[in-house]
């Protein structure tokens, strides 16, 4: 339960920053307006609120690990968002970074 919860975390994290960013994005590139820039930078917020919500005491892990949510899930949002088309590179280096994550956060651990 605790690696779904863990993982459960991880995909709204994602969502939360990379959301953010891109109404950031659509607020100022765009030209948008505040609103969108706005609400970017709330959605922003609340990532850092949810990384803290990880099972995992560690702030470098839990940092680390993200980073390959963040890689995987920012070509996802793209692909649905954006109608951005990875090619098999894009897909290799995402499978190989949510490999580091499983790797980061849930190899077992001696004491």
């Amino acid at each position: 339960m605790t690696v779904l919860r863990s993982v459960a975390l991880f995909l709204l994290a994602a969502l939360a920053e990379i959301g953010g960013a891109w109404l950031v994005w659509q607020g100022v590139r765009e030209h948008r307006g505040l609103v969108f820039a706005g609400a970017g930078v709330v959605a922003l917020g609340a990532y850092g609120f949810v990384a803290t919500l990880q099972p995992d005491a560690n702030f470098g892990r839990i940092l680390a690990a993200y980073g390959g949510v963040f890689v995987a899930g920012s070509l996802v949002w793209g692909m649905l968002v954006d109608g951005f088309r990875p090619d098999r590179w894009d897909l290799i280096g995402a499978a190989l970074c949510l490999a580091g994550v499983g790797v980061i956060m849930y190899a077992p651990r001696g004491a």
